[in-house]
C-alpha cells in the first residue's frame, strides 16, 4: 500500500490560478458520489469557480493538495454564514480517488481546526451526506457530534448529516 510519505504531495494555500482545477476536482468527486447540483450539493454553489476569492475573506482559508504538481484535492474553513460569530464551518473537503485513504483529509481538517481556533472560533460546524461514510467516520473520530437541525444558511439543502465540534 502506498503512503502519503511515498508520494510527491504538497499542501499549500489556494491561489487564484487554482480556481479551475479545484472546481473540477469538486465536480468530479461530486459526480462520483451522485452529489448533483439538482440536489443542492456543492456543485450548485455559484462560488465554486471562485474559491480563491471566497477564501480570501477574513477568517477564511482553503488549502490545496497537489500530487506531482497536479491539484488532487482541498479543503477549507470559513465563518458560518447567518450564525453566531463564534461558529465556523469546515467546507469543501474533496479528494480524487488516487489520494484517498492517505490521511490527507485528517491532516487538512486538523489544519483547518487549528486555523479556526487561532481566529477565535469556539465551534465548528459541517454538513455532509450519509453516502460519504468514510468522511463521517473521520469527523466522528475528530470529535464532531451529530446534531439534529441545520445551522446557518449554507444552501446545501440535501446535506442531511450535520455535525458540530467544540474547539
Amino acid at each position: 500500500m502506498t503512503t502519503a510519505a511515498q508520494l510527491n504531495l504538497r499542501v499549500r494555500p489556494i491561489t487564484g490560478e487554482d480556481n479551475p482545477a479545484i472546481a473540477q476536482v469538486i465536480r468530479t468527486v461530486s459526480a462520483e458520489f451522485g452529489l448533483t447540483a439538482d440536489k443542492g450539493y456543492t456543485v450548485s454553489d455559484p462560488q465554486l469557480d471562485r474559491l480563491f476569492e471566497l477564501y480570501s475573506a477574513a477568517n477564511s482559508a482553503y488549502w490545496i493538495i497537489e500530487l506531482d504538481g497536479v491539484v488532487v484535492g482541498g479543503g477549507g474553513v470559513a465563518p458560518l454564514q447567518c450564525s453566531e460569530p463564534d461558529i465556523c464551518e469546515l467546507q469543501k473537503m474533496y479528494f480524487l480517488a488516487p489520494v484517498r485513504g492517505l490521511g490527507l483529509a485528517r491532516q487538512l481538517a486538523l489544519r483547518a481546526l487549528d486555523f479556526a481556533r487561532e481566529r477565535g472560533f469556539t465551534r465548528c460546524y459541517l454538513e455532509t451526506t450519509g453516502s460519504l461514510t468514510r468522511a463521517i467516520k473521520l469527523y466522528e473520530q475528530l470529535g464532531f457530534e451529530h446534531i439534529s437541525g441545520p445551522m446557518g444558511c449554507t444552501g446545501h439543502v440535501d446535506c442531511e448529516v450535520r455535525m458540530l465540534k467544540r474547539l
